[in-house]
C-alpha cells in the first residue's frame, strides 16, 4: 500500500474509509461535496415516502447522466475535429498539387 493515503469521506451521514493516490484526494473531496448537495437538493424536494437510499440513487442518476452527457460531448467533438482534419489534408494535397 505504498504511496497511497486514507482517507474518510462522509457520504449521506455514513462514513466510508478508502486508501487513495494522494495526488487524487481533491478529487474525492469534491466528489463527496457534489454527491451530499444533490442527495440534498433531493431530499429537500420533498418526495414522500423516499429514504436516504432513494435521494443517493437520484443523486448518482444525476451524476452519471452528467457524466454521459460529457462524454457524448467530446465523442462529438472528436468527430468534428476529424471532419476538419479531413478537409485540412483535402486542401493540403490540392495546394501541393498547383503550380504557383
Amino acid at each position: 500500500m505504498a504511496g497511497k493515503q486514507n482517507i474518510t469521506l462522509k457520504i449521506s451521514g455514513k462514513d466510508y474509509s478508502m486508501a487513495i493516490d494522494p495526488s487524487k484526494e481533491e478529487v474525492y473531496r469534491l466528489a463527496e461535496r457534489m454527491v451530499n448537495a444533490y442527495a440534498a437538493k433531493f431530499e429537500q424536494a420533498g418526495i414522500e415516502g423516499s429514504s436516504r437510499q432513494d435521494f443517493l440513487a437520484l443523486a448518482a442518476l444525476q451524476l452519471a447522466i452528467s457524466n454521459v452527457a460529457m462524454s457524448q460531448s467530446r465523442e462529438v467533438g472528436n468527430e468534428d475535429v476529424k471532419a476538419l482534419k479531413s478537409v485540412c489534408d483535402q486542401v493540403e494535397s490540392y495546394l501541393s498539387k498547383q503550380k504557383i
